[in-house]
């Protein structure tokens, strides 16, 4: 049984760390509302883009673009690995790498891009080449999403990746952020746009191919903006909830090692008095 000094230094400890959670998760709370905000302003521009493209393929009788084609045959598969920086956020991380890892299984020839540092230290275990590293939360974020979405464009166009998969979370709420894998090129027309009603509805000059020729690098460059602002939404969220775990279990901790504290006190004190009262006896005797 520890001494009463072991669980004196234990329950020390123990207060620092939950004072460390503490800190930390007020940290998140308010760096999520930021990022939550920053991911909501972004979002009409998001709805516009995307609209304007599903209405610019359903006027055009042929696509005649690199992003809609299908990329080269021998050519590897390019992967997006989106993860944060920093850990501390319960299995975040680790189920964006597990779902990369299945990728991976079902598709032996792949090329890697890491976005996060989390994600560049995960990839030198797979399989296949990383092309390049980008991280997510130093410097400012939608230039290094431009410098991606060159980076991936000139590969896709240049016939280096024969296509473009996206493995990032999908923030669901506040308690969950699911892994998700999507292509990103080429871009598959979608058979929804035909059947709106408002299709049509705009006038494109000079023409439909032309305007989409220079809409569709933009929607890529946003496409991959917006997942990374996601990214950063979502692991705040995880983080907020792994430190306001970490405290409340740090607390339980310090209640049960209190309570054994109180008990070895107790058999000390009774073990002294026992000693006292038999040695006071033998005297007496």
């Amino acid at each position: 049984m520890p001494s009463v000094r072991d669980l004196r230094d234990r329950i020390r400890s123990l207060k620092n760390t939950q004072q460390i959670t503490k800190a930390m998760k007020q940290v998140a709370a308010a760096k999520i509302r930021r990022a939550d905000a920053l991911q909501k302003r972004s979002r009409p521009y998001a709805d516009a883009i995307g609209a304007m493209l599903r209405d610019l393929i359903a006027n055009v009788g042929s696509v005649d673009h690199p992003f809609m084609k299908p990329g080269r045959e021998d050519a590897p598969g390019g992967v997006i690995l989106m993860t944060a920086d920093k850990g501390l956020a319960g299995s975040f991380n680790a189920n964006l790498i597990r779902a990369a890892e299945l990728h991976g299984r079902s598709n032996a020839n792949l090329a890697w891009y890491a976005v996060g540092i989390k994600s560049r230290n995960a990839l030198r275990r797979q399989r296949g080449e990383t092309l390049q590293f980008w991280p997510l939360a130093q410097g400012v974020m939608f230039d290094n999403a431009q410098e991606l979405a060159r980076r991936v464009s000139d590969d896709f166009t240049q016939g280096r990746i024969a296509s473009l998969t996206l493995v990032s979370p999908k923030l669901v709420n506040m308690m969950t952020q699911r892994p998700e894998v999507r292509p990103i090129l080429p871009i598959a027309p979608s058979g929804d746009a035909a059947a709106d009603p408002r299709s049509g509805s705009v006038e494109f000059e000079p023409s439909p191919e032309f305007v989409l020729g220079r809409l569709l690098p933009k929607y890529l460059e946003f496409t991959l903006y917006s997942a990374m602002l996601e990214t950063n939404a979502s692991f705040y969220a995880a983080q907020l909830v792994a430190m306001n775990n970490a405290t409340d279990n740090a607390k339980k901790l310090i209640d049960e090692n209190t309570v054994e504290m109180n008990k070895a006190r107790q058999a000390a004190i009774t073990k002294e008095i026992l000693e006292i009262v038999g040695g006071a006896e033998a005297l007496a005797g």
